[in-house]
């Protein structure tokens, strides 16, 4: 990136020395370890509660359901009345009634019609702490090469929260019921919030100047919506791929008679090549426009997909899938810089939230397509399917570019940059 350089070329130590980086960002990932807890602990209680499987489906459909799709509203809550004013309530209704799911599924027995209800409330409240804590990034982040480190910290961080929750529901449920995993990312997200919002950092946003009157008309709400439509058309492609290739993976290993313990260190390989990805990604002074660089990745994320597709065995599929998670990270780090820069300083939750969110709802709609293509494809094309829809998004989010775009969405005249006064 053209930005000027902090000390010379930031690292990841220079992002974590920012004055209540370090405090911020570990309330921060403590809160958010409960996204990683607590889906597989509410589908385990729920199956024992009910001994169904299809309920135990519909309560998870309810809850993801309504916390992705309503997150971009949650975040125009946060974007209009500050951080403090909108998580401590909206944290406080998430753990009351995860709580009392918690009470509901402890006993078998509960009518599915009070846990479909429950759970979908829940989801509605879930505090959006990843699109906040991106926003708390780019005010903290003197310019745009340390907010780019920053953000493949945050989202190498976020993929290693998305591995060790379910390792710790594992862990948990070897010695209590798995109510217990609901109850313990609950305690979770209350500490880890309440040490967010008391950060300095955070206590220092305010409430956005545009709260529903004249100052904010639609049309630039309208706007903000335009301006990060390439993003969140890359995260889409991105959570279509790896929602499919989740699936391929396991329909793979099935038929040539690997075991379960065979699936999950083979997307292992995927998350541990996206780690090594995302902190490559940010260690790289950057000159190529952030813009540019979006359909690259997703261009390589497809290239390696279809080289899946020939992989003989599992040792060349999961070495195929560690090369293809090189290029998750950086791909949805990217999708997150570009929605920064086109989105005004009092949208920079909601426009996170957009591409949370078009990640979660592409990676859902993956995994629906391969389930119906494995019924009469190889699970070779299935892999090629996946790794074309990588590609056809390369080539989407190119077309999308603007010819203006710069490596400083700042230069680009998107914003300026934030700069925090130094220590």
């Amino acid at each position: 990136m053209s930005s000027t350089p902090v000390a010379g070329r930031p690292s990841y130590a220079v992002v974590l020395r920012v004055p209540h980086a370090r405090r911020t960002f570990a309330a921060a990932l403590l809160a958010r370890l409960s996204y990683g807890v607590v889906p597989l602990s509410v589908m385990l209680a729920v199956t024992r509660a009910t001994g169904s499987y299809a309920v135990a489906g519909t309560v998870m459909a309810l809850f993801s359901g309504t916390s992705v799709f309503l997150s971009p509203a949650r975040a125009t809550l946060i974007d209009r009345h500050g951080p403090r004013r909108v998580l401590v309530p909206m944290t406080a209704a998430h753990a009351s009634l995860l709580c009392l799911l918690t009470v509901l599924v402890w006993r078998p027995g509960v009518p599915s019609l009070a846990l479909g209800a429950v759970t979908a409330a829940a989801g509605a409240c879930t505090p959006p702490l990843g699109p906040t804590m991106r926003a708390v990034w780019g005010r903290l982040a003197p310019d745009r090469a340390l907010l780019q480190r920053a953000y493949s910290l945050d989202g190498v961080a976020e993929e290693l929260l998305f591995v060790s929750g379910p390792l710790l529901v594992g862990v948990l449920v070897g010695v209590a019921a798995p109510a217990a995993g609901i109850a313990f990312g609950t305690a979770l997200m209350l500490a880890g919030t309440a040490g967010f919002v008391s950060s300095p950092a955070v206590r220092a946003i305010g409430p956005g100047p545009g709260r529903g009157g004249p100052d904010r008309p639609g049309a630039a709400s309208r706007g903000v919506l335009r301006g990060i439509a390439q993003p969140v058309v890359g995260a889409v492609g991105v959570g279509l791929a790896l929602g499919a290739v989740d699936l391929v993976v396991v329909a793979f290993a099935g038929q040539r008679g690997y075991g379960d313990n065979a699936v999950a260190w083979t997307l292992a390989a995927l998350s541990a090549g996206s780690a090594v990805g995302g902190l490559l990604n940010g260690a790289v002074a950057w000159r190529v426009p952030a813009r540019t660089r979006l359909p690259l990745t997703a261009a390589g994320l497809g290239l390696a997909l279809l080289a899946a597709g020939l992989a003989p065995g599992l040792g060349t599929l999961a070495a195929a899938l560690a090369v293809a998670g090189c290029f998750v990270a950086p791909a949805l780090t990217t999708a997150y810089l570009v929605a920064d820069e086109a989105a005004a300083p009092e949208a920079r939750v909601r426009a996170g939230a957009w591409v949370n969110t078009g990640v979660n709802a592409g990676s859902t709609g993956g995994a629906a397509g391969a389930g119906l293509l494995l019924g009469g494809l190889p699970t070779a094309l299935c892999f090629a399917a996946a790794g074309g829809a990588a590609l056809l998004t390369a080539l989407a989010t190119a077309r999308s570019a603007p010819e203006r775009a710069t490596a400083g969405g700042a230069r680009s005249g998107l914003r300026p940059p934030i700069v925090q006064p130094e220590d």
